[in-house]
């Protein structure tokens, strides 16, 4: 930005400021994760419910997330398609993990209501 007097003024990052840039980045890694799809549904992970929640954990980025089924076939890869979904956003030097959970334990209640209606659920 520029001052009245024509000189460049400073930007800092307060914690405030910090914090929105945060906030902004989890909300493109949310975006992102909108385009990992499970190979065997055909609907993205995030409107399957499968994705828990997305944050900062001490630099690292952390994703809890599960599967339809404790034995999906597509465990590793939906794991390394959401890692890498991560890291186009965050990019590589930024460390990313993501978290198998089981609890809650997933069921189709957690499905968005168009891909319900996609898959043939009732809504």
């Amino acid at each position: 930005m520029t001052g009245h007097d024509g000189t460049r003024d400073q930007v800092s990052i307060t914690p405030v400021r910090a914090a929105l840039l945060a906030n902004e980045t989890i909300d493109a890694v949310w975006s992102a994760l909108g385009e990992v799809y499970d190979p065997e549904l055909y609907l993205d992970v995030v409107s399957l419910g499968l994705v828990y929640g997305v944050r900062e954990e001490d630099g690292t980025f952390v994703v809890d997330m599960t599967l339809t089924t404790p034995g999906c076939p597509a465990s590793e890869s939906l794991t390394e398609m959401t890692r890498a979904a991560i890291v186009k956003v965050v990019g590589i030097a930024v460390p990313v993990e993501v978290r198998l959970v089981w609890d809650p334990p997933w069921s189709p209640a957690m499905i968005d209501a168009d891909a319900a209606a996609a898959l043939g659920f009732r809504v």
